[in-house]
């Protein structure tokens, strides 16, 4: 067993800063993959520190090499100026990042609090959109080099995912073969994005930091990038209206557009978004059984994820 308070002094040496400064070290919750940890050094300086599981842990496929994904997103985030930790040092069994100001948003924000912060998370989730890589889907490699095309980085995810069902024996609410016949109806509309954009994935509430400090409501940073990919920016906002609809999110469509983003809802982007928000449901609905969620969680996933999969699928034959 590594001693915690060790392996810290051993990674702020590697990043080169002095590992006698460690005066906290605690643990950070709210993930559910990674070790996560808060190091705060003497002078107050703060900072986060991600250790994976181990190689043998069971995950699904794409979850390898997670944290190499995670440090791409936080260097594209700086190039535009949006806010997200910064990346100290990174190793193949670390990532050490700035903290950021703020508090995982929650439900205390006022009315007016919530429109204002709605709508400048729409202009820094265009601005992130505007960010293209060098080919399609995830930079960590874990499903193989990036492709050429979306289409054909897609259903790599998408056929990736439903292997994981299969392996771990996942209660889905309809065959994986069943899957597999509604989806592929769907991929011609996947041809129609031509440039790999940032996609986070992962914005929901639990990454978005609220900052405080001044006494007026501000987003602190967008946090946890690890599921990012290349690919189509349109997939991002399965996660930014979580077991909901992003066109009634009209806060932050406003400010989605104000800063340049294209969120257009024809019948190929409705295709397209029911896929997203299927892959995104497939994942949580599988990750329990390798996760080995208690009852309570695997309860809530089926009464709650498995309906809204099953809406995707049948979206989708409505719509192909």
């Amino acid at each position: 067993m590594v001693d915690s308070w060790e392996r810290a002094r051993h990674i702020l040496e590697v990043a080169g800063l002095d590992p006698g400064r460690l005066a906290h070290l605690a643990p950070l919750t709210g993930g559910t993959y990674n070790t996560v940890e808060e190091l705060r050094l003497t002078d107050g300086s703060r900072y986060v520190l991600k250790i994976p599981p181990a190689a043998a842990v069971p995950g699904l496929r794409h979850e390898k090499r997670l944290l190499v994904s995670e440090a791409e997103f936080y260097r594209s985030a700086a190039r535009v100026g949006v806010p997200a930790p910064r990346t100290v040092s990174a190793g193949d069994d670390f990532l050490l990042m700035t903290a950021l100001p703020g508090d995982p948003w929650d439900g205390t924000l006022t009315d007016p609090e919530q429109t204002a912060l709605r709508t400048e998370l729409g202009r820094q989730v265009a601005r992130l959109h505007g960010v293209t890589g060098p080919g399609h889907g995830y930079p960590s490699g874990a499903l193989g080099p990036l492709a050429p095309d979306w289409r054909t980085a897609f259903t790599a995810m998408f056929d990736a995912v439903l292997d994981d069902a299969r392996r771990y024996g996942a209660p889905l609410p309809r065959p994986v073969d069943a899957v597999v016949r509604t989806a592929a109806s769907a991929y011609g509309a996947l041809d129609e994005v031509t440039d790999p954009c940032l996609v986070h994935f992962d914005l929901w509430r639990g990454n978005i930091l609220v900052d405080r400090a001044d006494g007026r409501a501000r987003i602190g940073g967008l946090i946890d990038g690890e599921r990012m990919f290349w690919g189509d920016p349109l997939a991002d906002f399965v996660s930014l209206a979580l077991l909901g609809d992003i066109r009634k999110d009209e806060d932050f469509l406003a400010g989605y557009r104000e800063a340049g983003g294209r969120a257009r809802f024809d019948a190929p982007a409705r295709l397209r978004l029911a896929l997203y928000r299927a892959y995104l449901y497939l994942i949580m609905l599988t990750e329990t059984i390798p996760r080995e969620a208690g009852e309570q969680q695997r309860h809530w996933v089926q009464e709650t994820v498995a309906p809204e999969l099953v809406a995707a699928l049948d979206e989708i034959e409505a719509t192909s």
